[in-house]
Protein backbone atom coordinates (compact mmCIF):
# COMPACT_ATOMS: atom_id res chain seq x y z
CA UNK A 1 0.00 0.00 0.00
CA UNK A 2 1.43 3.35 -1.01
CA UNK A 3 1.88 5.83 1.82
CA UNK A 4 2.88 9.45 1.71
CA UNK A 5 4.28 10.65 5.00
CA UNK A 6 6.52 13.33 6.40
CA UNK A 7 9.72 11.39 5.58
CA UNK A 8 8.79 11.17 1.88
CA UNK A 9 7.80 14.83 1.94
CA UNK A 10 11.30 15.73 3.19
CA UNK A 11 12.85 13.84 0.29
CA UNK A 12 10.72 15.83 -2.12
CA UNK A 13 11.84 19.09 -0.47
CA UNK A 14 8.25 19.91 0.35
CA UNK A 15 8.35 19.43 4.11
CA UNK A 16 7.68 22.55 6.16
CA UNK A 17 10.18 23.56 8.81
CA UNK A 18 9.48 22.55 12.39
CA UNK A 19 9.14 26.21 13.38
CA UNK A 20 6.53 26.90 10.68
CA UNK A 21 4.42 23.97 11.84
CA UNK A 22 4.76 25.05 15.48
CA UNK A 23 3.72 28.64 14.69
CA UNK A 24 0.62 27.51 12.77
CA UNK A 25 -0.28 24.99 15.47
CA UNK A 26 -0.01 27.46 18.35
CA UNK A 27 -1.95 30.20 16.52
CA UNK A 28 -4.81 27.80 15.78
CA UNK A 29 -4.64 26.45 19.33
CA UNK A 30 -5.40 29.95 20.58
CA UNK A 31 -8.80 30.23 18.90
CA UNK A 32 -11.08 27.84 20.79
CA UNK A 33 -9.79 28.54 24.33
CA UNK A 34 -10.01 32.30 23.75
CA UNK A 35 -13.56 31.87 22.46
CA UNK A 36 -14.71 29.72 25.37
CA UNK A 37 -13.17 31.96 28.04
CA UNK A 38 -14.46 35.18 26.44
CA UNK A 39 -17.98 33.78 26.06
CA UNK A 40 -18.10 32.89 29.77
CA UNK A 41 -17.59 36.56 30.59
CA UNK A 42 -20.22 37.68 28.08
CA UNK A 43 -22.94 35.26 29.21
CA UNK A 44 -24.81 37.63 31.56
CA UNK A 45 -25.03 40.29 28.81
CA UNK A 46 -26.13 37.67 26.26
CA UNK A 47 -28.78 36.46 28.67
CA UNK A 48 -30.15 39.96 29.22
CA UNK A 49 -30.27 40.87 25.52
CA UNK A 50 -31.65 37.56 24.22
CA UNK A 51 -33.81 36.69 27.28
CA UNK A 52 -31.93 33.46 28.06
CA UNK A 53 -32.32 31.56 31.34
CA UNK A 54 -29.44 29.83 33.16
CA UNK A 55 -29.95 26.49 31.39
CA UNK A 56 -30.10 28.13 27.93
CA UNK A 57 -26.89 30.01 28.71
CA UNK A 58 -25.19 26.71 29.50
CA UNK A 59 -26.13 25.51 25.99
CA UNK A 60 -24.01 28.26 24.44
CA UNK A 61 -20.99 26.30 25.67
CA UNK A 62 -22.54 22.83 25.45
CA UNK A 63 -23.56 23.10 21.77
CA UNK A 64 -19.94 23.75 20.77
CA UNK A 65 -18.68 20.88 22.91
CA UNK A 66 -21.34 18.48 21.61
CA UNK A 67 -20.41 19.12 17.97
CA UNK A 68 -16.71 18.78 18.77
CA UNK A 69 -17.23 15.43 20.50
CA UNK A 70 -19.38 14.03 17.70
CA UNK A 71 -16.98 14.87 14.87
CA UNK A 72 -13.56 14.68 16.54
CA UNK A 73 -12.72 11.01 15.94
CA UNK A 74 -14.29 10.76 12.42
CA UNK A 75 -12.30 13.81 11.31
CA UNK A 76 -9.16 12.33 12.87
CA UNK A 77 -9.64 9.19 10.77
CA UNK A 78 -10.45 11.21 7.62
CA UNK A 79 -7.27 13.19 8.16
CA UNK A 80 -5.15 10.03 8.38
CA UNK A 81 -6.65 8.77 5.10
CA UNK A 82 -7.05 11.92 2.97
CA UNK A 83 -4.57 14.35 4.53
CA UNK A 84 -4.24 16.18 7.84
CA UNK A 85 -3.56 19.50 6.15
CA UNK A 86 -6.85 19.35 4.19
CA UNK A 87 -9.00 18.71 7.26
CA UNK A 88 -7.07 21.23 9.34
CA UNK A 89 -7.53 23.97 6.72
CA UNK A 90 -11.26 23.23 6.42
CA UNK A 91 -11.59 23.58 10.18
CA UNK A 92 -9.92 26.99 10.29
CA UNK A 93 -12.16 28.27 7.47
CA UNK A 94 -15.32 26.94 9.14
CA UNK A 95 -14.37 28.43 12.50
CA UNK A 96 -13.64 31.84 10.97
CA UNK A 97 -16.84 32.06 8.90
CA UNK A 98 -19.09 31.04 11.80
CA UNK A 99 -17.41 33.67 13.99
CA UNK A 100 -18.70 36.32 11.59
CA UNK A 101 -22.21 34.82 11.60
CA UNK A 102 -22.25 34.57 15.40
CA UNK A 103 -21.50 38.28 15.61
CA UNK A 104 -24.81 39.05 13.85
CA UNK A 105 -26.98 36.49 15.71
CA UNK A 106 -30.36 37.89 16.68
CA UNK A 107 -31.88 35.06 18.74
CA UNK A 108 -30.88 32.46 21.31
CA UNK A 109 -31.74 29.66 18.86
CA UNK A 110 -29.53 31.11 16.12
CA UNK A 111 -26.70 31.63 18.59
CA UNK A 112 -26.80 28.03 19.83
CA UNK A 113 -27.08 26.54 16.32
CA UNK A 114 -24.11 28.55 15.06
CA UNK A 115 -22.07 27.52 18.10
CA UNK A 116 -22.77 23.91 17.09
CA UNK A 117 -21.48 24.61 13.57
CA UNK A 118 -18.45 26.36 15.02
CA UNK A 119 -17.85 23.23 17.10
CA UNK A 120 -17.61 21.22 13.87
CA UNK A 121 -14.82 23.57 12.75
CA UNK A 122 -13.19 23.21 16.15
CA UNK A 123 -13.28 19.40 15.81
CA UNK A 124 -11.47 19.65 12.46
CA UNK A 125 -8.77 21.86 14.00
CA UNK A 126 -8.14 20.18 17.31
CA UNK A 127 -8.38 16.58 16.11
CA UNK A 128 -5.44 17.31 13.77
CA UNK A 129 -3.25 20.04 15.30
CA UNK A 130 -1.47 17.82 17.81
CA UNK A 131 -1.04 15.05 15.24
CA UNK A 132 0.71 17.45 12.83
CA UNK A 133 3.07 18.61 15.59
CA UNK A 134 3.88 15.03 16.59
CA UNK A 135 4.47 14.11 12.93
CA UNK A 136 7.27 16.69 12.71
CA UNK A 137 8.95 16.48 16.12
CA UNK A 138 10.77 13.33 17.39
CA UNK A 139 10.07 11.71 20.77
CA UNK A 140 12.79 13.57 22.69
CA UNK A 141 11.41 17.00 21.69
CA UNK A 142 7.68 16.35 21.99
CA UNK A 143 7.27 17.29 25.63
CA UNK A 144 8.86 20.67 24.94
CA UNK A 145 6.73 21.56 21.89
CA UNK A 146 3.57 20.15 23.45
CA UNK A 147 4.30 22.30 26.49
CA UNK A 148 4.63 25.36 24.23
CA UNK A 149 1.41 24.43 22.45
CA UNK A 150 -0.45 23.93 25.74
CA UNK A 151 0.94 27.26 26.96
CA UNK A 152 -0.65 28.88 23.90
CA UNK A 153 -3.96 27.26 24.79
CA UNK A 154 -3.66 28.79 28.23
CA UNK A 155 -2.66 32.12 26.73
CA UNK A 156 -6.01 32.00 24.92
CA UNK A 157 -7.67 31.15 28.20
CA UNK A 158 -5.79 34.06 29.82
CA UNK A 159 -6.63 36.66 27.21
CA UNK A 160 -10.20 35.36 26.85
CA UNK A 161 -11.49 36.75 30.15
CA UNK A 162 -9.35 39.90 29.83
CA UNK A 163 -10.29 40.75 26.22
CA UNK A 164 -13.78 39.35 26.65
CA UNK A 165 -14.40 41.58 29.64
CA UNK A 166 -13.08 44.69 27.90
CA UNK A 167 -14.90 44.01 24.62
CA UNK A 168 -18.18 43.07 26.31
CA UNK A 169 -18.17 46.11 28.58
CA UNK A 170 -17.28 48.69 25.92
CA UNK A 171 -18.40 47.18 22.59
CA UNK A 172 -20.97 44.54 23.48
CA UNK A 173 -20.84 40.74 23.46
CA UNK A 174 -20.90 40.49 19.65
CA UNK A 175 -17.43 42.00 19.43
CA UNK A 176 -15.82 38.93 21.04
CA UNK A 177 -16.62 36.89 17.91
CA UNK A 178 -15.21 39.51 15.56
CA UNK A 179 -11.73 39.16 17.08
CA UNK A 180 -11.54 35.63 15.68
CA UNK A 181 -11.83 36.78 12.07
CA UNK A 182 -8.44 38.49 11.50
CA UNK A 183 -6.64 35.76 13.47
CA UNK A 184 -8.36 33.05 11.43
CA UNK A 185 -7.41 34.79 8.18
CA UNK A 186 -3.76 34.99 9.31
CA UNK A 187 -3.69 31.24 10.04
CA UNK A 188 -5.28 30.46 6.66
CA UNK A 189 -2.66 32.60 4.89
CA UNK A 190 0.18 30.89 6.76
CA UNK A 191 -1.16 27.44 5.89
CA UNK A 192 -1.12 28.17 2.14
CA UNK A 193 2.20 30.01 2.36
CA UNK A 194 4.23 27.86 4.74
CA UNK A 195 2.55 24.48 5.20
CA UNK A 196 3.84 22.62 2.14
CA UNK A 197 3.39 18.90 1.56
CA UNK A 198 0.84 16.66 3.29
CA UNK A 199 0.57 14.03 6.03
CA UNK A 200 -1.30 10.91 4.90
CA UNK A 201 -0.18 7.99 7.04
CA UNK A 202 -3.13 5.72 6.09
CA UNK A 203 -3.52 6.59 2.40
CA UNK A 204 -5.68 4.15 0.46
CA UNK A 205 -7.60 2.86 3.45
CA UNK A 206 -11.39 3.29 3.52
CA UNK A 207 -13.46 5.37 5.89
CA UNK A 208 -15.87 3.39 8.03
CA UNK A 209 -19.12 5.20 7.22
CA UNK A 210 -21.39 2.87 9.19
CA UNK A 211 -19.10 3.05 12.23
CA UNK A 212 -18.99 6.84 11.99
CA UNK A 213 -22.81 7.04 11.94
CA UNK A 214 -23.14 4.70 14.93
CA UNK A 215 -20.47 6.72 16.77
CA UNK A 216 -22.21 10.04 16.12
CA UNK A 217 -25.69 8.82 17.05
CA UNK A 218 -24.35 7.12 20.19
CA UNK A 219 -22.69 10.30 21.40
CA UNK A 220 -25.65 12.57 20.52
CA UNK A 221 -28.14 10.47 22.46
CA UNK A 222 -25.89 9.97 25.48
CA UNK A 223 -24.68 13.58 25.73
CA UNK A 224 -28.13 15.07 25.12
CA UNK A 225 -29.49 12.67 27.72
CA UNK A 226 -27.04 14.02 30.30
CA UNK A 227 -28.23 17.57 29.64
CA UNK A 228 -31.89 16.52 30.20
CA UNK A 229 -31.30 14.96 33.62
CA UNK A 230 -33.11 14.43 35.96
CA UNK A 231 -35.99 13.96 33.48
CA UNK A 232 -36.88 10.35 32.63
CA UNK A 233 -36.26 11.04 28.93
CA UNK A 234 -32.66 11.90 29.80
CA UNK A 235 -32.19 8.57 31.59
CA UNK A 236 -33.58 6.62 28.62
CA UNK A 237 -31.36 8.49 26.17
CA UNK A 238 -28.28 7.69 28.27
CA UNK A 239 -29.26 4.00 28.25
CA UNK A 240 -29.73 4.08 24.47
CA UNK A 241 -26.36 5.82 24.14
CA UNK A 242 -24.69 3.11 26.23
CA UNK A 243 -26.24 0.39 24.06
CA UNK A 244 -24.98 2.28 21.01
CA UNK A 245 -21.50 2.32 22.53
CA UNK A 246 -21.53 -1.48 22.90
CA UNK A 247 -22.74 -1.87 19.29
CA UNK A 248 -20.02 0.53 18.12
CA UNK A 249 -17.23 -1.41 19.87
CA UNK A 250 -18.47 -4.73 18.45
CA UNK A 251 -18.68 -3.24 14.95
CA UNK A 252 -15.22 -1.65 15.12
CA UNK A 253 -13.61 -4.98 16.08
CA UNK A 254 -15.01 -6.64 12.93
CA UNK A 255 -14.73 -3.97 10.22
CA UNK A 256 -11.56 -3.89 8.08
CA UNK A 257 -10.85 -0.13 8.30
CA UNK A 258 -12.47 1.10 11.55
CA UNK A 259 -13.05 4.77 12.29
CA UNK A 260 -11.57 4.09 15.75
CA UNK A 261 -8.69 1.62 15.77
CA UNK A 262 -9.53 -0.57 18.77
CA UNK A 263 -6.04 -2.07 18.66
CA UNK A 264 -4.54 1.14 20.06
CA UNK A 265 -6.49 0.39 23.26
CA UNK A 266 -5.55 -3.28 23.48
CA UNK A 267 -2.50 -3.96 25.61
CA UNK A 268 -1.75 -0.20 25.67
CA UNK A 269 -2.10 0.64 29.33
CA UNK A 270 -0.51 4.09 28.90
CA UNK A 271 -2.99 5.14 26.21
CA UNK A 272 -6.10 3.83 27.98
CA UNK A 273 -5.44 5.23 31.45
CA UNK A 274 -3.99 8.54 30.20
CA UNK A 275 -7.15 9.11 28.14
CA UNK A 276 -9.28 8.18 31.14
CA UNK A 277 -7.32 10.60 33.33
CA UNK A 278 -7.89 13.38 30.75
CA UNK A 279 -11.64 12.67 30.71
CA UNK A 280 -11.83 12.82 34.51
CA UNK A 281 -9.69 15.96 34.74
CA UNK A 282 -11.82 17.95 32.29
CA UNK A 283 -15.02 16.51 33.72
CA UNK A 284 -14.01 17.84 37.11
CA UNK A 285 -12.70 21.26 36.09
CA UNK A 286 -14.18 22.63 32.87
CA UNK A 287 -17.21 24.29 34.45
CA UNK A 288 -15.04 26.27 36.89
CA UNK A 289 -14.74 29.25 34.54
CA UNK A 290 -18.45 29.15 33.68
CA UNK A 291 -19.52 29.07 37.34
CA UNK A 292 -17.07 31.69 38.56
CA UNK A 293 -17.95 34.10 35.76
CA UNK A 294 -21.60 34.01 36.84
CA UNK A 295 -20.62 34.13 40.53
CA UNK A 296 -18.35 37.16 40.16
CA UNK A 297 -20.86 39.16 38.12
CA UNK A 298 -24.10 38.17 39.84
CA UNK A 299 -23.09 37.53 43.48
CA UNK A 300 -20.09 39.86 43.76
CA UNK A 301 -21.53 42.48 41.40
CA UNK A 302 -18.31 42.94 39.39
CA UNK A 303 -18.32 44.34 35.86
CA UNK A 304 -17.37 42.03 32.94
CA UNK A 305 -13.97 43.75 32.79
CA UNK A 306 -13.21 43.20 36.49
CA UNK A 307 -14.47 39.60 36.41
CA UNK A 308 -12.21 38.99 33.42
CA UNK A 309 -9.16 40.35 35.27
CA UNK A 310 -9.86 38.03 38.22
CA UNK A 311 -10.34 34.91 36.08
CA UNK A 312 -7.06 35.59 34.24
CA UNK A 313 -5.10 34.43 37.32
CA UNK A 314 -5.76 30.77 36.56
CA UNK A 315 -4.70 30.50 32.87
CA UNK A 316 -1.73 32.84 33.36
CA UNK A 317 -0.23 30.37 35.83
CA UNK A 318 -1.02 27.56 33.38
CA UNK A 319 0.74 29.37 30.55
CA UNK A 320 3.84 30.04 32.67
CA UNK A 321 4.33 26.49 33.96
CA UNK A 322 3.12 24.36 31.01
CA UNK A 323 6.39 24.50 29.00
CA UNK A 324 8.33 23.55 32.15
CA UNK A 325 5.97 20.64 32.83
CA UNK A 326 6.39 19.47 29.24
CA UNK A 327 10.19 19.53 29.48
CA UNK A 328 10.11 17.67 32.80
CA UNK A 329 7.95 14.95 31.19
CA UNK A 330 10.72 14.41 28.60
CA UNK A 331 13.08 13.47 31.44
CA UNK A 332 10.91 11.59 33.94
CA UNK A 333 7.77 9.52 33.51
CA UNK A 334 4.83 11.76 32.43
CA UNK A 335 2.38 9.97 34.74
CA UNK A 336 4.31 11.18 37.81
CA UNK A 337 4.12 14.84 36.74
CA UNK A 338 0.49 14.54 35.61
CA UNK A 339 -0.61 12.86 38.85
CA UNK A 340 1.03 15.59 40.94
CA UNK A 341 -0.90 18.15 38.90
CA UNK A 342 -4.16 16.31 39.50
CA UNK A 343 -3.49 16.33 43.25
CA UNK A 344 -2.99 20.13 43.21
CA UNK A 345 -6.27 20.47 41.35
CA UNK A 346 -8.13 18.49 44.01
CA UNK A 347 -6.92 20.90 46.70
CA UNK A 348 -8.08 23.91 44.65
CA UNK A 349 -11.54 22.42 44.06
CA UNK A 350 -11.91 21.63 47.77
CA UNK A 351 -11.22 25.29 48.64
CA UNK A 352 -14.02 26.42 46.31
CA UNK A 353 -16.53 24.29 48.20
CA UNK A 354 -16.72 27.11 50.78
CA UNK A 355 -17.54 29.81 48.20
CA UNK A 356 -20.11 32.30 49.49
CA UNK A 357 -21.22 35.93 49.32
CA UNK A 358 -18.44 37.07 51.68
CA UNK A 359 -15.57 34.95 50.30
CA UNK A 360 -12.49 37.18 49.98
CA UNK A 361 -11.19 38.09 46.54
CA UNK A 362 -7.66 37.18 47.63
CA UNK A 363 -8.70 33.61 48.43
CA UNK A 364 -10.46 33.29 45.08
CA UNK A 365 -7.38 34.47 43.15
CA UNK A 366 -5.00 32.21 45.13
CA UNK A 367 -7.28 29.22 44.54
CA UNK A 368 -7.51 29.97 40.81
CA UNK A 369 -3.71 30.17 40.65
CA UNK A 370 -3.43 26.80 42.41
CA UNK A 371 -5.84 25.27 39.89
CA UNK A 372 -3.78 26.78 37.07
CA UNK A 373 -0.61 25.22 38.46
CA UNK A 374 -2.33 21.84 38.73
CA UNK A 375 -3.62 22.02 35.14
CA UNK A 376 -0.15 22.97 33.89
CA UNK A 377 1.45 19.95 35.54
CA UNK A 378 -1.23 17.62 34.17
CA UNK A 379 -2.05 18.53 30.57
CA UNK A 380 1.19 18.55 28.55
CA UNK A 381 2.73 15.49 30.32
CA UNK A 382 -0.55 13.61 29.86
CA UNK A 383 -0.61 14.53 26.13
CA UNK A 384 3.03 13.49 25.82
CA UNK A 385 2.20 10.09 27.33
CA UNK A 386 -0.75 9.48 24.99
CA UNK A 387 0.99 10.47 21.75
CA UNK A 388 4.23 8.65 22.59
CA UNK A 389 2.35 5.38 23.21
CA UNK A 390 1.10 4.80 19.61
CA UNK A 391 2.56 4.24 16.15
CA UNK A 392 2.85 7.07 13.63
CA UNK A 393 -0.03 5.88 11.47
CA UNK A 394 -2.36 6.26 14.49
CA UNK A 395 -1.31 9.83 15.38
CA UNK A 396 -4.47 11.36 13.89
CA UNK A 397 -6.84 8.93 15.62
CA UNK A 398 -4.86 9.09 18.89
CA UNK A 399 -4.89 12.90 18.90
CA UNK A 400 -8.61 12.90 18.06
CA UNK A 401 -9.36 10.28 20.74
CA UNK A 402 -7.55 12.29 23.41
CA UNK A 403 -9.36 15.46 22.34
CA UNK A 404 -12.65 13.55 22.39
CA UNK A 405 -11.99 12.40 25.95
CA UNK A 406 -11.35 16.00 26.93
CA UNK A 407 -14.50 17.26 25.25
CA UNK A 408 -16.63 14.47 26.71
CA UNK A 409 -15.22 15.50 30.08
CA UNK A 410 -16.18 19.11 29.38
CA UNK A 411 -19.72 18.07 28.49
CA UNK A 412 -19.99 15.95 31.64
CA UNK A 413 -18.83 18.98 33.62
CA UNK A 414 -21.48 21.19 32.04
CA UNK A 415 -24.11 18.45 32.36
CA UNK A 416 -23.44 18.32 36.10
CA UNK A 417 -23.99 22.09 36.28
CA UNK A 418 -27.20 21.91 34.23
CA UNK A 419 -28.50 19.11 36.45
CA UNK A 420 -27.74 21.06 39.63
CA UNK A 421 -29.32 24.24 38.21
CA UNK A 422 -32.44 22.23 37.32
CA UNK A 423 -32.66 20.67 40.79
CA UNK A 424 -31.84 23.79 42.83
CA UNK A 425 -33.21 26.66 40.71
CA UNK A 426 -35.37 25.43 37.86
CA UNK A 427 -35.53 27.07 34.44
CA UNK A 428 -35.28 30.70 35.57
CA UNK A 429 -33.05 33.69 34.98
CA UNK A 430 -30.47 34.36 37.70
CA UNK A 431 -32.03 37.17 39.73
CA UNK A 432 -31.44 38.23 43.38
CA UNK A 433 -34.27 36.04 44.67
CA UNK A 434 -32.47 32.97 43.31
CA UNK A 435 -28.94 33.87 44.45
CA UNK A 436 -29.12 31.50 47.43
CA UNK A 437 -30.16 28.58 45.20
CA UNK A 438 -27.44 29.53 42.72
CA UNK A 439 -24.74 29.41 45.42
CA UNK A 440 -25.98 26.01 46.60
CA UNK A 441 -25.67 24.75 43.02
CA UNK A 442 -22.12 26.11 42.77
CA UNK A 443 -20.95 24.56 46.03
CA UNK A 444 -22.46 21.17 45.14
CA UNK A 445 -20.74 21.33 41.73
CA UNK A 446 -17.35 21.82 43.38
CA UNK A 447 -17.95 18.95 45.81
CA UNK A 448 -18.71 16.57 42.91
CA UNK A 449 -15.74 17.92 40.93
CA UNK A 450 -13.31 17.39 43.82
CA UNK A 451 -14.45 13.78 44.25
CA UNK A 452 -14.07 13.10 40.51
CA UNK A 453 -10.60 14.64 40.41
CA UNK A 454 -9.49 12.61 43.41
CA UNK A 455 -10.21 9.38 41.53
CA UNK A 456 -8.45 10.88 38.51
CA UNK A 457 -5.16 10.82 40.44
CA UNK A 458 -5.29 7.02 40.54
CA UNK A 459 -6.22 6.77 36.85
CA UNK A 460 -3.16 8.85 36.00
CA UNK A 461 -0.86 6.81 38.25
CA UNK A 462 -2.17 3.56 36.75
CA UNK A 463 -1.14 4.52 33.22
CA UNK A 464 2.30 2.92 33.52
CA UNK A 465 5.64 3.78 31.95
CA UNK A 466 6.13 5.45 28.57
CA UNK A 467 8.79 3.99 26.29
CA UNK A 468 11.41 6.58 25.34
CA UNK A 469 12.33 4.80 22.12
CA UNK A 470 11.67 6.58 18.83
CA UNK A 471 8.29 5.85 17.34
Amino acid sequence: MQRFNIEESIKMNEAPSKKSVLVIAILSSFLSPYMGAAINIALPQMGDELNMDAISLSWVATAYLLASVIFMVPFGRLADIYGRKKIFTGGIITFTVTSLLLAVSNSATMLIILRFVQGIGGAMIFSIGTAILISVYPVGERGKVLGINVATVYLGLSLGPFLGGLLTQYFGWRSIFLVNIPLGLIVIALIFWKLKGEWVEAKGEKIDIAGSVIYCLMLVTAVYGFTLLPEMLGIWLIIVGFIGFVVFIIWETKVKSPVLEINIFRKNRVFVFSCLAALISYGATFAVGFLLSLYLQYIKGFSPQTAGFILVSQPVVQAVFSPLAGRISDRIQPRIVASAGMACTVVGLLLFIFLGEKTSLTLIIITLALLGFGFALFVSPNTNAVMSSVEKKFYGVASATLSTMRYIGMIISMAIVVLLFSLCMGKVQITPEYYGAFLRSVRMAFIISAILCFFGIFASLASGKVSKSTQ
